[in-house]
């Protein structure tokens, strides 16, 4: 009998530890492949979810500046940056942000971060200046979560150099308070990935940071200059193999406005240091408590396990999200969290570099995890570097699919290696009903097959239509807004969440939901995809079903259910109270 993946990789730690020693001797990002599987017959079957990019018309036509456009001489200029679909002002209406970043040679007059405000008509008016969220730098993620419990969600912005904490002022305006939280870095550090979680269970959002790698212009090698420096026998950028490692972080919210670093006490410093990129804050294994997965480029993913006193211990290789499924580390850049074969568990989707296969992690409900990639016939598409990516129901049939963003890193490679062009299409799996995917091209509309060079992407449904909508970062141009134009009549029911005891947020809340013999779950997350911060109202497809029962396990532990609630509507669920009022919201339809 085969073995599981996870009793393989432990069985091979120590074989697999061994081989780290020798990592400055390959190129530098991981050099796993898998060769991919045979693409099956077509189903035929129809796909209902059709995507067209409306952003130029709807307003967002500045470009997001990320160093060089033809040649990148450090890593700092690939990485990209994410965006976010969130409500800023309460209106019901998801607005935008966007994160920039910047030149070697310069700051061009058009990079910064940007705001754009939902106009509730299909566009959106670009209120950055007003707003106060303007900003130059290289910018990298976004979480998003109401820090301070005020009712208005705050946004955290990691950056190479110095990550910002804005606090939402309530009346259109943001105020950097990095430094007055006790946020500021002493020394320049490349912060990445982040999410807000309260990992004490205390009601207040603590906040979790990955750090890529440790760089600085002074030090960094330069294209061809080593082994690290090489792709394909082509010069390119140097790393993330061959620089120091980062230091992952954690700051508790001290309840009064301010946070304290306790990454030593509460064990992440303890983890083997790791090239971090996406976080994500989930409870994974159900035990009320929140985990913390991080996606990691050339090196072991890692999954942090709450110990219920303030302390976490990192078992990622043993529950199986570190490695592929052969026990060698991979390129983790974006991280979906969803239930894909609707058993009610969250399971993991994490994407690669290129020629390897993005993984699907199905989830037994304990935390433990197995590679389903070949199984689910996702190893199919190995073509592509990918960076954002969601479980999410694209066609409302009440199946989660899977999308992803792809990007080439090294733009000069293409003139010598035209098989690797910069610039490359998205990818759509569509759920086939039983634990397999098949991937769609021109049949998911003109915006999935478009080449781009992405990196972030959000989820959300920015027009109050009843489906999911998706926001792309493109580099050195406009970003994407795919209108997802969705044919037929399937139903919806979406939820949001308001914490009482628990975070206002309700980050790091689970919500169960059944529909016609069907159980789904989907966490309340701070942050996934690449480096973004989805929709905070939770999108269940339904189907034919044409009503829910609604249970919300919520983060401080209350469980509570809702029975029998009418489809297509928006219904917000407040903590010990039910359901109330959903502030604001209007639907087109």
């Amino acid at each position: 009998m085969p073995l599981t993946r996870r009793s393989f990789v432990q069985l091979s730690i120590g074989s697999m530890l061994s081989t780290s020693a020798g990592r400055l001797l390959a190129q530098g990002v991981s050099p796993h492949k898998a060769q991919s599987m045979a693409r099956p017959p077509a189903s035929g079957r129809p796909f209902n979810a059709h995507f067209v990019d409306i952003a130029s018309a709807a307003g967002l036509r500045a470009p997001v500046i990320y160093g060089g456009v033809e040649n990148k001489k450090y890593i700092l200029e690939s990485t990209g940056c994410g965006c976010a679909f969130f409500d800023y002002d309460n209106d019901g209406w998801i607005d935008i942000f966007l994160l920039c970043g910047t030149r070697l040679g310069g700051d061009p007059p058009e990079a910064t971060n940007r705001l754009y405000k939902n106009n509730r008509d299909g566009t959106f008016t670009d209120v950055t200046e007003k707003s106060g969220l303007g900003a130059v730098g290289w910018a990298s993620g976004v979480c998003v979560g109401d820090y301070n419990n005020d009712g208005f969600e705050d946004l955290f912005c990691t950056y190479f150099g110095q990550n910002r904490l804005y606090r939402n002022n309530g009346d259109g305006t943001f105020t950097d308070v990095t430094k007055a939280v006790g946020l500021w870095n002493d020394q320049p550090r490349w912060g990445a990935g982040c999410s807000f979680v309260d990992y004490n269970r205390d009601g207040h959002l603590d906040l979790f940071v990955s750090n890529y790698v440790r760089f600085s212009f002074e030090h960094a090698p330069v294209p061809g200059e080593n082994s690290n420096c090489n792709w394909k026998g082509v010069p390119v950028e140097c790393g993330p193999r061959g620089l120091p490692t980062g230091r992952h972080s954690l700051y508790r919210n001290n309840g009064d406005g301010t946070f304290t670093d306790v990454s030593q006490q509460a064990g992440i410093a303890k983890a083997t240091e790791s090239y971090g990129m996406t976080v994500v804050a989930a409870d994974f294994d159900e035990d009320g408590w929140p985990d913390i997965f991080v996606a990691c480029d050339s090196t072991p993913s890692l999954l942090f396990m709450n110990n219920h006193d303030g302390t976490f211990r990192e078992e990622g290789v043993v529950r199986g999200v570190s490695l592929s499924d052969d026990g060698m580390e991979q390129a983790g850049m974006g991280v979906g969290v969803g239930d894909y074969d609707l058993d009610g568990h969250l399971d993991l989707f994490k994407t690669h570099f290129a020629e390897d296969a993005n993984g699907l992690y199905h989830n037994d409900g304990k935390g433990n995890f197995d590679d389903v990639t070949r199984a689910a016939r996702i190893g199919v598409e190995t073509r592509y570097i990918c960076w954002g990516a969601g479980i999410v129901d694209l066609d409302n049939d009440g199946h989660p699919d899977i999308f992803m963003v792809t990007g080439n890193v090294y733009p000069e490679v293409e003139r010598k290696l035209p098989q690797y062009p910069n610039k490359t299409p998205r990818a759509v799996f569509r759920n086939l009903g039983n634990r397999i995917f098949e991937e769609l091209g021109q049949e998911a509309g003109p915006a999935v097959t478009e080449p781009h060079c992405s990196r972030g992407c959000a989820f959300g449904d920015f027009d109050n239509d009843g489906d999911v909508d998706i926001l792309i970062v493109n580099l050195n141009e406009p970003p994407s807004l795919l209108r997802n134009d969705l044919k037929g009549k399937q139903n919806w029911i979406k939820v949001k969440l308001e914490g009482v005891k628990s975070n206002r947020s309700a980050i790091g809340a689970r919500v169960l939901v059944r529909y016609g013999g069907k159980v789904q779950s989907q966490a309340m997350l701070s942050q996934s995809s690449f480096y973004s911060s989805n929709d905070p109202r939770l999108h269940f497809g339904l189907g034919a079903a044409g009503s829910a029962d609604i249970e919300v396990y919520w983060p401080n532990g209350f469980h509570e259910k809702l029975k029998g609630i009418p489809a297509n509507q928006l219904v917000t669920v407040r903590e010990g109270a039910g359901i109330v009022p959903s502030r604001g919201w209007a639907s087109k339809k």
